[in-house]
């Protein structure tokens, strides 16, 4: 992708003024992003996709004040799968589906996706579709990641405001804002399109029925959560290092029993520096962690007849390989990353590693020229489903 490129994705201007300008600042209204917009997939395929055990989905019920002096809605909450008939009626007002995850089971909305990678892959996330009634919605409410709000079919009025109180409120199955004060309002039409840094408070009411709204979402690790999780795959190398065994030769005898001993302190220390001795177990521990697939995410391993590596390499070298939709592949100096895994690249074998993973794709030309050491381990890639052979040349 050419960065300095303009987009009307991005309502005329460059990737590279776009996350100078806005990104995490402050949000943009984009009319006809993407002109001549309609969803990607139907309503029957998508309350197909909520009825999966695989797919993740909610739905989410506005129940209206049934009095004037009742000043706020009440709302109710459930997880999917659901069937059909578990959903409410197309005609009841106020109702929203929820469908998390869609680029990982339908190409078009994977390849939607891939237009927002102007941002690293480390921090691209997913594609949500929500579907609502007129009148459905989720709550005047805030994300801790940016996102932006592609309307795909009839309209939503969003309200958004920058407000600093974001007290929610008090028993309410979602995190719904206490006192939201909306600041600016606009109603989207298909194709029309709204970026939200984090934490800015918005709203957004379907104004017809069969309303399809697009969100596409980033990643924000916790400090801590990212900390823990890395720390966690620290200890696991460790388990594979040589037992050392704690020795006090040298303690005298004490009056005070209690006291931690400072040689245990010192060795519990050099527990932690081993850990880290490796200079690239930093590096290798975020790679595989940001490249772990989803729990609910499953790759369809090749069965015997498919699984012949002479015919796969053939077909590999004339037509090239992809990525599964689902693959998470990213790469630092040193690694190469896929799906949880790491291994160590260098020379022209990492580059070409590096294009794969940035480009998605290898023609059926770059593939011969990787060496056999390297196809061997696509091929392998290609029988566990991540990689797949290319359709064309």
């Amino acid at each position: 992708m050419d960065i300095t490129h303009a987009l009307p994705l991005l309502g005329g201007m460059s990737p590279e003024r776009f996350m100078k300008q806005y990104w995490q600042k402050k949000p943009l209204l984009i009319r006809q992003a993407i002109p001549g917009m309609k969803p990607l997939l139907d309503r029957a395929a998508l309350f197909d996709l909520a009825a999966s055990q695989e797919v993740e989905s909610r739905l989410i019920e506005q129940v209206l004040p049934a009095k004037k002096a009742q000043r706020q809605s009440t709302w109710r909450m459930r997880h999917g799968p659901f069937e059909r008939r578990a959903l409410p009626a197309l005609k009841q007002a106020a109702w929203t589906l929820l469908v998390q995850g869609v680029n990982l089971h339908h190409d078009a909305v994977d390849a939607l996706m891939q237009q927002f990678r102007f941002v690293p892959d480390a921090r691209l996330d997913d594609v949500m579709i929500s579907y609502a009634s007129e009148g459905g919605g989720v709550g005047p409410h805030f994300d801790s990641y940016d996102v932006f709000l592609l309307q795909a079919h009839g309209q939503r009025r969003w309200q958004i405001a920058a407000q600093k109180d974001l007290s929610l409120q008090e028993g309410a199955p979602l995190k719904i804002l206490a006192n939201f004060e909306p600041e600016q309002t606009w109603v989207l039409e298909p194709g029309d399109m709204l970026y939200l840094p984090p934490r800015y408070a918005h709203d957004g009411v379907a104004m017809t029925g069969d309303c399809m709204t697009y969100s596409v979402g980033f990643r924000a690790p916790k400090q801590a959560e990212l900390g823990q999780e890395i720390l966690q795959r620290l200890a696991e190398d460790l388990s594979d290092a040589p037992e050392l065994l704690y020795k006090d030769r040298q303690q005298s005898a004490v009056t005070e029993p209690a006291r931690l001993p400072e040689g245990l302190t010192a060795f519990a220390h050099q527990a932690l520096q081993a850990a880290l001795k490796d200079p690239l177990a930093l590096q290798r521990s975020l790679g595989e962690y940001l490249t772990e697939p989803k729990a609910q995410v499953w790759f369809e391993e090749l069965d015997d007849d498919e699984a012949d590596d002479h015919s796969l390499s053939e077909l590999a070298n004339t037509q090239g390989v992809t990525l599964d939709r689902r693959t998470r592949m990213m790469f630092d100096d040193r690694h190469v990353f896929i799906n949880g895994e790491s291994y160590l690249a260098g020379g022209r074998d990492a580059r070409l590693m590096r294009q794969l993973a940035n480009d998605r794709a290898l023609s059926g030309k770059d593939w011969r020229t990787a060496s056999s050491a390297a196809q061997e381990l696509m091929l392998d890639w290609c029988l566990r489903g991540w990689l797949r052979v290319s359709s064309g040349s």
